[in-house]
């Protein structure tokens, strides 16, 4: 069982949470119906695949405990991605982030993690 999930936000998004208490999502989330997480295993892929070149995102870390019942495990809708994604039907409460991190993009156009991110 995974510890800690993962979101990407714009920063400005997150500045709003920040202030709200909490992140409601993008329009992606919005038309999903849920607020898209990955594992720490899946997020490089998963910024590559629906990030890529996007400039001032945040890592938003979240405990997975604080989140709850609401909390889904799910296969990735009409993906051919293996395994199952974290996909949280509520609001992000600021409360349950553990940490959020600024991802510059690096010279070569990627997105530059944390080191602790595999």
């Amino acid at each position: 069982m995974e510890r800690f999930v993962y979101t990407l936000v714009r920063a400005a998004d997150w500045q709003g949470a920040e202030a709200a208490g909490a992140y409601a999502g993008s329009a992606d989330d919005a038309r999903d119906g849920f607020l898209h997480f990955s594992t720490a295993a899946q997020l490089r892929a998963t910024a590559a695949k629906h990030r890529a070149g996007v400039p001032d995102l945040v890592m938003v870390e979240a405990d997975v405990a604080a989140l709850g019942a609401a909390l889904r495990w799910e296969p990735a809708a009409g993906s051919s991605r293996p395994g199952l994604f974290p996909h949280l039907y509520a609001t992000l409460p600021v409360s349950a982030v553990t940490r959020a991190v600024p991802l510059p993009l690096g010279a070569d156009g990627r997105h530059v993690f944390p080191a602790d991110v595999p």
